[in-house]
């Protein structure tokens, strides 16, 4: 181990004394890194697309890392990527909130760039770091979740109850969709009672596991499912499949992954799915990709950007079983590396149908 740390830290000050003293880095010496939580969420297995356009589009070799929902595992293999001397341009989609300061801190000792996606504790801004941490993105979580709210409590009538499926606890995420999701519940549909909220960790197995647990422990009682994202939803609705209630249930969630985009044109479960966000994985990983290197490659100064260029949100759009259609052609097979070509071309904030809307952090309605 302290071999290894040794290497790390040689390799980062070698980094960074290059860095202060030389032009950009050679492409032959950058490696790009997408850091995911696991390969089994299509939301993941979406960033890695994203980043493998990328790294296509720029001609830099790049490294996936998965994380397996730990973020020991997370920390370890990006420290190993790290000990390479190679100039690191990283997208990090972080297992936990609490991640972000010890990867940030590994990446600026090795004289690397990183953007890290969706958690974050809320008061380490990047400002206050330096140039290595280039930038905080993610999509408003917020109204995610009222996104959620409003279309479970219009399909309801304004009566029933809900289960919620969370992902990581200590997830700035999730809990800002849940935080959404309950206050719009609470001001403008009274009457649906939450019976229950179990985190799942991003997990649609898992999710699968609670869901099943849920309807054993509440049976009929369940009227409607909120899932922080698709992939926990997709592990719900099988479970309500197999207990032969999906047509009595409404889901509502937020990502519109093409198995949920597949489920709504289908009408399964009696037009089951109710409400949906959208967002795409490969649109976050090359945005958060590309920040870094313009970052690394001088192209861009972070310490000179707005703070909203650093803490970032992006847009986030509402979808409805009446206008899902328009968004069909972002799963196009070539998606990926038609959003890469504008991405270059426009610049990370720029970039339809993912632009800059605001900056963070986003604040939590009351309870």
């Amino acid at each position: 181990m302290a071999i290894a740390l040794t290497a790390l830290t040689l390799a980062g000050y070698l980094g960074a004394s290059a860095r202060a003293t030389a032009s950009p880095a050679p492409k032959s010496d950058l490696v790009m890194v997408a850091s995911v939580i696991n390969t089994t969420n299509p939301y993941m297995i979406s960033n890695i697309e994203g980043a493998e356009a990328l790294s296509k589009k720029l001609g830099i070799p790049l490294k996936i890392v998965d994380s397996n929902g730990s973020s020991q595992t997370e920390i370890s293999k990006i420290d190993a990527i790290l000990a390479s001397g190679k100039t690191v341009i990283m997208f990090v989609n972080t297992v936990a909130s609490s991640d972000a300061p010890t990867i940030v801190n590994d990446v600026q000792t090795a004289g690397g760039y990183v953007t890290i996606w969706w958690n974050k504790p809320d008061d380490y801004e990047p400002w206050d770091i330096g140039d290595n941490f280039v930038a905080f993105q993610k999509i408003p979580g917020v109204e995610s979740g009222r996104c959620g709210a409003d279309a479970i409590g219009a399909a309801l009538l304004g009566k029933g109850n809900v289960v919620i499926l969370g992902g990581v606890q200590d997830s700035t995420t999730s809990q800002t969709r849940l935080a959404g999701f309950q206050a719009e519940m609470k001001a403008k549909y009274p009457n649906i009672k939450i019976l229950e909220v179990r985190p799942s960790n991003w997990d649609p197995q898992l999710a699968n596991r609670n869901a099943k647990d849920m309807i054993a422990k509440y049976g009929s009682q369940i009227n409607a499912v909120y899932s922080a994202d698709d992939a926990m939803q997709i592990g719900a609705m099988q479970a309500f499949e197999d207990a032969g209630l999906l047509d009595k249930v409404k889901f509502a969630s937020d990502g519109l992954y093409p198995k949920t985009l597949a489920d709504i044109q289908s009408g399964r479960g009696d037009h089951a799915i109710v409400g949906e966000t959208f967002h795409r994985g490969y649109m976050a990983s090359s945005v958060g990709l590309y920040t870094a290197y313009l970052a690394a490659e001088d192209q861009i100064t972070p310490s000179q950007l707005p703070h909203e260029k650093r803490d970032s949100l992006f847009q986030l759009s509402c979808v409805t079983p009446d206008n899902y259609k328009q968004y069909l052609k972002y799963d196009d097979p070539n998606a990926a590396a038609q959003f890469v070509d504008s991405l270059v071309k426009d610049g990370p904030w720029n970039t339809p149908p993912m632009t800059l809307i605001g900056g963070g952090p986003e604040k939590l309605p009351s309870p």
